[in-house]
Parts: C-alpha cells; structure tokens; sequence
C-alpha cells in the first residue's frame, strides 16, 4: 500500500482571525504569540507538529534528495510559502499526468495549507474542494479513509481562519472518529490536540484540560515524539491561561526537554516562547527576556523570532530600559522586513504600534512611525484579502487618531472598523470598536451617542461572555485595561448628578454585569448562572446597596423595596477614597496600636473619624429613608476597595453600623439563592487542623480550633473530623454520604484575586476553590443546596488588594447557599465566642442568618477583651442572609 504522506505544519501556532488573540485586545499584556495566519487557531500559545509531515513520496520509491516534493517541504519548513506554490503546482501536474489519484489527493491538500499560511482561504477552499472532487472517484477503502481524514483537518484549519470555531471542531471530531477506526493512535491523538485548540478558542478550557490531560498519560509512556512534546506544550499553556503558573511552568520544562533531546528546533523555539510567558507572570522578567533571546537566537523560522522580538520589546518598555528597546526596535525593523506577506506579517505591526503606543519615550514613540506600521499592516491585509485584519488595523489607526485629538478621523476610522467587524462577525473586535467610538463621541460632547456605543459595547460583551476568558492571557491585568474600563465608563456617564430613573437602572444592571464579568474572569469560564430577582421578592425589610468606585467619585444606587432608586453620590478622586479605605482596613486590624510609643499619641488605637467617613458616604445620606421604610437589613455589594471592609464597623458617631442593622455581603444580587430556607433540626459536619502541616509549614497552629468545634457540638448535632480524621478522602466521603444542612471548616484558608491560590488546608492536601465545589456539589443525597458554610480561619491573600474577590468566589462557588467567613485571622477565643453565641441562636431557628451573626458580634463587642473590631468585625455574611 502506498505510505500516505501530508504537508501538515511542523509547527502550528493557534492563532486565527477569530479574535483571542492578545493583539486583539486594546491595552494587551503582550504574549509569547500574536495573530499569525495559516492552520492557526485564536489562542497565541501553541504550535502542532505531526510526525511524518512530509510531502507525497510515489510508491516503490527511496526519497530523491532534489525532488520536487522535497524542495517544496524545505521551502514550507523555513517559511518561503509562496516559493512552495509552483512547485507544487508542478507536482500536482505530475501525479494528473500519471494518473497517481492518491498522490494528486495529497499534493492538493499541501497546496491548500500553504494557500491558507498565506491567508488567501478562497483559494484554499477551492484547492480543498478539487480534493474531495478528486476523493469521490476512489473506491472506500483504507487509504481512501486516510485522504478524506486528511482533508477535513486542513479544512478546519481553513474553517478557523474564517473565524468559524465549531465548523473546524466538528470537522477535527470526524478526523478523530476515522483515526479511531482506523486504529491510528498517533493520528487520533494528533487530531484530538486539534479539538484542543479549538475548545480553547470557545472558551472551554475545563473540557480542555481534560483531554490534554488524558492525551498526556497515553504518551506517557511512549518514546520522546514531536507530538509528545506539543501535548506537553498545549497542557503547559492552558495551565498557563487557568493560572496555575507553577505547573504550567514544569510541564513546558518537560517539553522543551524531549524538542532538545529531538533537536528540533522550531519545537525548541516554541517551548520557550510558551516558557517566557509563564515567566512573566509569575514576575520572572528576568527570566523571559531569557528565553526570549533564545527564541531570537534560536529560531529557524522569522515569524517565531519576531514573536519573540516583540515580547522582549514589550517588558524592556514595561520597565523604562529605553536604550535596550532602541537597539531591539532596529532589530525588529530589519525582522519585519523578512517575513513573508502573510497574517503574521499584519500581526506584529498591530502588535509593534500597540506596544510602542504605550511607551512613555517620544524617541520610540512618533505619531508617524505607528501610523506606517498600521498603514503597512492594513495594506497588507487588503492584499491578502483578510477583512478581519483590516478591522483591527483600520481600528487602531482610529486609536492613534483618537490619542493625537483628531477626533473627526478617528470617529470615521473606528465606524469603519466596526462595520468591517460586524461584517465578518468578529464580536471580540467589535465591542473594542464600539467602546472607542463611546470614547470619542464623549470627548464631541455627544452624551447621548456617547452612553449607545458604550451600551452596545457591553452588550457585546455580555454575548461573548464565554469567550472573554480566551481573549486575555493575563488573568488580571488584561482584563482590567481590556474589559473592566468599558463597564465603569458607561456606568460614569449614566450616573450624571441627580440622574433620572431609567439611566439609575440601566446603571445599576451595568454593575451587576461587572460583577458577573470580574466572576468570570476570577474563574476562568462563564459558568455562574445568573438570575434577576426582585428585592420585595426577597426581604420587604431589607435595602440593597449596588456600589461602584469611579476615577473621580464614588457612586451608590440604593434599592429599598416599592420604592424608586436613590442615588448617593461622593466627589472624591478614587486615589483618596483608596487611600481612606486603606486607613480604615489598618485602624481595624491593629488592636495593639494603642500600645506603640512609635506612633503619636492621638494617632493611637481606633481612629473613629475614619469609620464615619465611609458611613457618610454611603448611610448618612440615605438614613432617614432607611428608618422611614422599616428597614432592618443592608445588603452590600462592594465594588473594589470596599470589599476589603466589613460594612458593621461604619461608625455614625455613637454606634456601629451593625449595632442597628443586620449586615450582607452578595457578590451580585443576580447570584443569590433568594428562597428562604426553613430550618427546624439540622446537623453539623465541623472538621479543623490544629497542627502546623508540612505542606504549609509558614502557617501557625491553631490551638483554639478543638475547643470551637467542641463548642459547635455542645450546641447542634455534630461530626467532628480533627486533624488525622480531616484527610480530603474522608471530608468528601462523609460529605458525600450525610445530609448535612451546615459544613463548619476551623482551617487555614487564604482569598485571593486568583482562583488557584484560593484554598483551604486539610490534614494532607490542600483544597482550591474548584475541588471544594466538586465535592460539595457532587452530594446526591442532598434535596437542597448546603445551607450554610462556615470558614472561621481563614484571611485574605497580604498584598493582593484584590484578594477579597477570592471570598466572593468562595460565596458563589463552594456549593452552598450562604458563607459565614473571616476576612483576616482572628484570635483562636475570639473565634470560639463568636461562634458559638452564633449557632446558639442559629440552631433554634427564630433569626436569619444575618440576625444570629449581628448578636454575636453584638456579644464581643461588649466585653472587655474584645470589643475591639478586629475581634468581632473579620466576620462577614455572604450570600442568601435569611
């Protein structure tokens, strides 16, 4: 039988125009990747080689050093694709002239491939298409099999060129289901990395995971491989894009390894690429610029050297080395002029002009030197006929416009982008192009036009959710200068002083969107099912507080039940409001600060003045309504800052907050499980670590932990799972095989803005935010959610002034329906008091959730040792509060 060969890249980056790549994105943090052309899918990480990529080697035959087809393979390894096409061209003739089908079959297909490396897909697809004309005249056999498998993956590479990710995976699924009956592993597998790619692109990078996962453990034991090294690099990249950076550093380390031992240099220039990324965040800058230079140095192909070129550009701006950068920007220069007139030719002028676009030093920096690299690239793209390329560089072109005040361009340009995007639905384009034009429509003073193009663009946004994951690299950084501004900016122009009641509400849903973005990305999926819901529905007796801290202001929207919105609003810049919530947050956690010599006097203990600022900003105003509409509970949703503060310590000059009100926290009001849970006996699986653990030696011990959870027992029905019995094995059993209504965990935990370094410690392991929502979900016996989960050890991440979403991650994530939670680590009989005057009222069932932790807070704070806030304030209510 003839041995089937094909031209596949030898190594296939995943960057196509459906719009995840980082280029994309207006301020990106650059990656290892920018769009490229060819076989590339929308996610800049990764490159796929198949073994045996050669061309069609006739029967019966040894390779002829010179032939044609060898010739045209060279010319396609080192990127000379448009050299590769008469050679092919001639092939072709030659397998027609002989009658050799199979051969003919083949030779298309490669010119296809090389067609879409250059990004002329029409002609790719007609290529394609004399292929399946050429396919119908074989009889079905096993060869015939191999060919049609062959063409529909290069026609899903075509497919998500075109931006059309599900055609491509359903193409690469049938590629797999033929591979599969074949019994052609390394073919199946091959084809599986492909459907890889393409989930990615989607934004489902758990199902992702899971299948590079398995794809790792059956090359596990295979000898070293192109295709082990790039499941190894597709893993290392999704770990990468989930956050955890230690793993996806150790798995590309295993890559990089077997492309050594291959000596296959463009596997080698990958996996440092793929290295240089996980590098920079984890804050190795160092050590990208290292691996970076080796890409430079290394690379056999110029679009991989001047990926790298450009990330190395990109940190030496980052961090003001400005004679590093002018040295390295003639380099690129010269790169530039050496890649083929391809998409990745029109990808790093994009990603050059917006990574000088943000350079502080005029000499790197001139108007006209951006504007010819993007009138370059655009030029380019019309060449090539790539629309979608045309979009992004007509839009930047608008940006620049925009940022040099020539509004009545800019405006022209970015309506042209837009419309470009819309025609070749890119939405990911579109919703940065309809954010601009919000942007210079406000600066034309055209409120009205202004508030509909940023409307259109969260809208945009919100249809995309499930992709925004995709489009940022950077789990926190790209998505506060690409996603998070749009929100804010649209909520800063509806809420003008003394706002009417429609442009209330439409702000107030915008905030409840941010919310459920920053949720998103804190996960890394969309997957929160969110749900409107009516406060009269919920509690008559209780207002809700929707807060938003915007560069100039601190804006509230205030729901009391019946009744319309109010509007709070404090002119402040938000570096002050920052900076009160700073002080309040150390006045509240330092109890000693009474008996420091160091600090003046009158700057001792509690700093009450601090606590009734941020009372005025958000209750004084509205109090007298308050009490007018009987309210007894405040619900908070806390925006940036605030989320670090528990509401109960706002001081009026005589009380706590909490000294009148019951108090809440909700991550958002569309996430809360508003039924009201009627609780007659329940139990109480409590379990806790006293111990320091070796795998977490820098956390102390816990003493106090045996006496709170005997406490808990002398109150409620209990199991108590302590030290050696709190293995993960048997938390999720006992889990898994009781109905408990309550789960109280005595253990170190920390919050984090990153899901991965959220966690709780058992005995032996430690348990992230995902792991902990499996085991509580996965409970078949319960009829109802868990009511209740109690974290009375736990502390935000230090130095991480975003930690707190981790908490609301946790409230939202962990499987129940309301948690109890300590925002810092209070004393171990601190925490026992408090938790047992809590379940002493909780367990007979006569008080909300909220009114059983407002008494016993209200009990500390009455005695001696701990009427401090630090004591009785950590404790924060999240969630359903009845």
């Amino acid at each position: 039988m003839k041995k089937l060969s094909f031209l596949i890249p030898i190594a296939l980056t995943c960057f196509l125009p459906s719009g995840k790549a980082l280029s994309n994105s207006r301020f990106p943090i650059p990656d290892s990747r920018f769009p490229t052309p060819d076989s590339r899918l929308p996610i800049p990480d990764s490159r796929l080689p198949i073994p045996n990529s050669r061309l069609p080697i006739p029967d019966s035959r040894l390779p002829i050093p010179d032939s044609l087809e060898q010739q045209a393979q060279h010319l396609y390894e080192t990127g000379q694709y448009q050299e590769a096409i008469p050679l092919l061209e001639q092939v072709i003739s030659n397998y027609s002239d002989s009658g050799d089908i199979i051969g003919e079959i083949n030779s298309l297909v490669n010119l296809a491939l090389v067609y879409q490396r250059l990004g002329n897909l029409e002609q790719a697809q007609e290529t394609l298409s004399q292929s399946y004309s050429k396919l119908s005249q074989l009889h079905n056999t096993k060869e015939r099999q191999e060919l049609q498998a062959q063409i529909l993956s290069v026609e899903g590479q075509v497919y998500l060129s075109l931006g059309d990710v599900k055609k491509a995976l359903t193409n690469w699924e049938k590629t797999s289901d033929i591979y599969e009956d074949l019994g052609d592993l390394n073919r199946l597998t091959e084809s599986q990395i492909y459907q890889v790619q393409a989930l990615r692109s989607l934004g489902l990078y758990n199902q992702a995971t899971k299948t590079l996962t398995q794809i790792k453990e059956t090359l596990q034991e295979q000898p070293d491989s192109k295709l082990k090294s790039t499941a190894l690099q597709y893993l290392g990249n999704i770990l990468r894009r989930v956050g955890k950076f230690q793993d996806s550093q150790e798995i590309l380390q295993q890559s990089l390894a077997i492309a050594e031992n291959l000596s296959n240099q463009t596997l080698i220039a990958e996996s440092l690429l793929s290295l240089g990324d996980t590098a920079r965040l984890l804050g190795k800058t160092e050590d990208a610029l290292d691996f970076y230079q080796r890409v430079v140095e290394e690379s056999p192909l110029p679009d991989l050297k001047i990926q790298g070129q450009l990330n190395q550009l990109s940190i030496l701006i980052a961090n003001q080395e400005w004679s590093q950068a002018r040295r390295l920007l003639s380099a690129i220069d010269y790169t530039l002029t050496t890649l083929s007139p391809n998409q990745t030719a029109i990808s790093a002028r994009i990603n050059l002009a917006q990574t000088l676009s943000k350079s502080q030093n005029s000499q790197l920096k001139t108007p006209n030197s951006l504007a010819t690299y993007l009138t370059d690239a655009l030029k380019l793209a019309r060449e090539l006929g790539d629309r979608r390329a045309e979009a992004e560089a007509i839009g930047n072109l608008g940006t620049l416009y925009e940022q040099q005040s020539r509004l009545d361009d800019a405006q022209k340009l970015t309506e042209k982008a837009l419309l470009i995007a819309q025609q070749v639905n890119a939405p990911d384009l579109g919703y940065q192009w309809q954010w601009q034009l919000g942007r210079i429509l406000n600066q034309k003073a055209d409120k009205k036009g202004a508030i509909a193009a940023y409307s259109q663009s969260v809208q945009t946004l919100q249809s995309i959710r499930s992709d925004l994951v995709a489009i940022s690299s950077d789990i926190q950084f790209e998505f506060r200068e690409s996603v998070e501004p749009v929100y804010r900016e649209l909520v800063g122009l509806l809420l003008e002083p003394n706002a009417p009641q429609e442009n209330l509400k439409q702000a107030r849903d915008v905030i409840e969107s941010l919310q459920l973005a920053e949720l998103d990305n804190f996960f890394r999926d969309a997957c929160l099912d969110a749900k409107p819901v009516n406060i009269d529905e919920i509690d008559p007796n209780a207002a809700i507080f929707d807060t938003i801290i915007l560069p100039d202001r601190l804006e509230v929207i205030v729901t009391l039940p019946g009744q319309p919105l109010r509007q709070i609003t404090t002119n402040l810049p938000q570096t002050k409001i920052e900076r009160q919530l700073k002080w309040v947050l150390r006045d509240i956690t330092n109890p000693w600060r009474a008996q420091r010599t160091d600090i003046p006097e009158h700057l001792r203990g509690l700093q009450k003045k601090n606590l009734q600022k941020i009372h005025d900003w958000l209750i004084t105003p509205i109090e007298a309504e308050l009490a007018k509409s009987n309210i007894r509970t405040l619900v908070f949703i806390p925006d940036g800052a605030l989320r670090n503060i528990p509401m109960s310590v706002l001081h009026d000059g005589e009380n706590y907050l909490v000294e009148k009100y019951r108090i809440a926290v909700a991550p958002s009001l569309q996430l809360i499980d508003s039924q009201a849970n009627v609780r007659e006996k329940f139990s109480v699986l409590t379990a806790g670590v006293t111990e320091t653990r070796p795998h977490r030696p820098n956390l102390a011990p816990l003493p106090g932990v045996k006496v709170e959870l005997d406490n808990i027992k002398a109150q409620v029905p209990s199991l108590i799972l302590l030290n050696e019995s709190f293995t993960e094995s048997n938390f999720n059993t006992e889990v898994n095989s009781s109905a408990y209504e309550v789960l109280h965990l005595a253990t170190h935990g920390q919050f984090s803005s990153v899901a991965e370094e959220t966690f709780l410690l058992t005995w032996d392991e430690v348990i992230n935010l995902n792991e902990l929502n499996s085991m509580i979900s996965a409970d078949q016996k319960q009829k109802n959610p868990i009511e209740l989960l109690v974290l009375s050890a736990c502390q935000t991440a230090k130095g991480d002034s975003r930690a707190a979403l981790g908490l609301a991650g946790i409230a939202v994530r962990g499987g129940a329906r309301s948690t109890l939670a300590s925002l810092w680590s209070v004393s171990d009989r601190a925490t026992s008091d408090l938790m047992t005057h809590f379940y002493q009222r909780f367990a007979k069932g006569e008080v909300t959730k909220a009114e059983a932790l407002r008494q016993a807070q209200l009990e500390l704070l009455q005695t001696e040792d701990f009427n401090h806030p630090f004591y009785w304030s950590a404790f924060i209510l999240l969630g359903n509060w009845l």
